[in-house]
């Protein structure tokens, strides 16, 4: 009796077993490869630990967002992994060791912590890899480091078997993490990151794991697609599909846009709308990221000024934004009346220095110029920019010259603090606008219930906007990053084979 209990029990463990391991992660017979994701539910300590490392992660510059240091050293985009919602499973080794991943659109390499790191505390909360423990192990040593706005993540780079789904990888190159940064990855719920960008951007010029999926013949098709489950109430997170795309995923067809710059999945767009009015800043085009890295939407601070005043979110009053319309307001105007340029209307009032294509007169300046002043013809410079741009967008809808300089002056009191979400009223949400971009021709709608991050319920619950500022000058900006917050909603393909990324209305 009992050896037939215990020969029952068996074959009922390896029953669940193989059950749980179909429910995540299934081979179909089309070829394609499905990895479910996890999905991390909102909560203030996150989130309040979110904020923390945005306010506290040192001197960071967007012109690092694309700078590429030596090979010991790479910048990849700076994001706070805190706001990532999605997560899924993969395994390194023989026999096999598992670690919970994001997979990252926004960067190219695999890193996991090591067994050998020992002086930082976020890898005691973490599972670690131990090479000695696996005997597809290759010794590779070559140093890694990927810096970020508070540290670094450092180690060495080593070799071993790598499996995502049913699909194996043989001697995949990954780092090793010995070092990590501090409240970033102490509070994540995953271990490490997936890369899924162009090589371009991989960290000591590694092969990522897509790249060798494609060239080994592991998939059927160079594409994968993410479905991300947007509904609080359901356990499942989504879906990547390697080799192609689940139908079932989205409705209608695909709007595609060619990748244009490699190394992240940068594509052009148009101008984004509030409300079914253009803001007229991306009218003559600006760039675009799909990032499955991050939960937020960044872009110019000038339209996320304007999408702040739209939802009543709280953001910091400048007084030189103030000082610019109640001094300059009138003057600019005309020069828009007249059809200037609003990229070259503060140069030409001797508020800027610059006019987008070249330098310009400032007049006679103090020989002793110092930083303080720098700093404040900078602020002011910026400020006038932004009001340019909110006027002409206002000219655009015949609005009357008092109505436009009031707008600006509004304006001036919801500039957002730089790469921070602002807080909104719960109770408001419903009546929000509408917030549009325009991709590959096509119009694609976020609705408030997209964008607005509700914590908690009743009395006790908080609203924050998911849309953040991030100024990226020059010729790689004007630069929007889309992430969860627009990927939810619309199924995204990337096709690495024909380069282009394509969305749909996700089912």
């Amino acid at each position: 009796m009992g050896t037939r209990f215990q020969s029952f029990l068996l074959v009922f463990l390896l029953s669940c077993l193989i059950l749980i391991s179909t429910a995540s992660c299934e081979r179909k017979g089309d070829g394609t490869i499905r990895i479910g994701l996890k999905k991390r539910k909102l909560d203030r300590s996150n989130r309040l630990a979110s904020q923390l490392f945005l306010k506290n992660r040192g001197s960071w510059s967007p012109k690092d967002y694309f700078r590429l240091n030596d090979a010991n050293a790479d910048m990849v985009p700076l994001k706070n992994y805190l706001d990532a919602q999605y997560y899924g499973d993969i395994t390194i080794g023989t026999p096999p060791q598992k670690f919970t991943v994001i997979f990252d659109t926004g960067s190219s390499n695999l890193w996991i912590p090591s067994t050998k790191c020992y002086l930082s505390v976020a890898c005691y909360f973490h599972s670690k890899y131990k090479a000695s423990q696996s005997s597809s192990y290759r010794k590779n040593g070559k140093p890694a480091s990927i810096r970020y706005g508070t540290g670094a993540i450092s180690g060495y780079f080593s070799n071993d078997d790598v499996k995502v789904g049913d699909i194996v990888v043989k001697e995949q190159e990954f780092i090793e993490a010995t070092t990590e940064p501090g409240i970033t990855f102490l509070l994540a719920k995953f271990d490490g990151i997936l890369g899924l960008g162009f090589k371009e951007i991989s960290v000591g010029n590694s092969t990522p794991v897509w790249y060798n999926m494609v060239e080994k013949g592991l998939v059927k098709d160079p594409v994968f697609s993410f479905w991300l489950n947007r509904n609080p109430q359901d356990q499942e997170g989504g879906e990547i599909v390697f080799g192609g795309v689940d139908p079932k995923h989205f409705k209608g067809e695909h709007t595609y846009v060619p990748v244009t710059h490699k190394g992240y999945w940068q594509f052009d767009m148009g101008d984004l709308q509030i409300a079914g009015k253009p803001t007229g800043y991306c009218a003559k085009g600006c760039s675009a990221i799909a990032d499955s890295g991050t939960s937020l939407l960044t872009g110019p601070s000038t339209v996320i000024t304007m999408i702040n005043h739209a939802i009543g979110a709280q953001g910091i009053v400048s007084r030189e934004c103030k000082a610019v319309v109640d001094q300059y307001g009138k003057t600019m105007l005309n020069s828009l009346l007249a059809q200037e340029d609003p990229k070259k209307v503060c140069s030409q009032i001797g508020v800027c220095a610059y006019d987008g294509t070249h330098s310009v007169s400032m007049g006679i300046q103090s020989v002793v110029d110092d930083e303080t002043s720098g700093l404040l013809n900078q602020a002011m410079c910026s400020a006038c920019e932004m009001a340019a741009v909110w006027m002409e967008s206002e000219l655009t809808q015949n609005q009357t010259q008092e109505r436009i300089l009031a707008y600006a002056a509004e304006l001036c009191n919801h500039i957002p603090t730089k790469n921070q979400q602002s807080a909104v009223d719960c109770e408001r949400v419903s009546s929000m606008p509408i917030v549009s971009f325009s991709i590959g021709g096509r119009t694609f709608d976020l609705s408030p219930q997209d964008y607005i991050f509700k914590i908690g319920d009743g009395v006790e619950s908080q609203c924050t906007s998911g849309f953040t500022a991030m100024d990226i000058p020059p010729p790689r900006g004007p630069l929007w990053i889309l992430g969860d917050i627009f990927m939810g909603p619309y199924h995204t393909v990337f096709d690495y084979g024909k380069a282009r990324v394509g969305f749909a209305k996700a089912a």
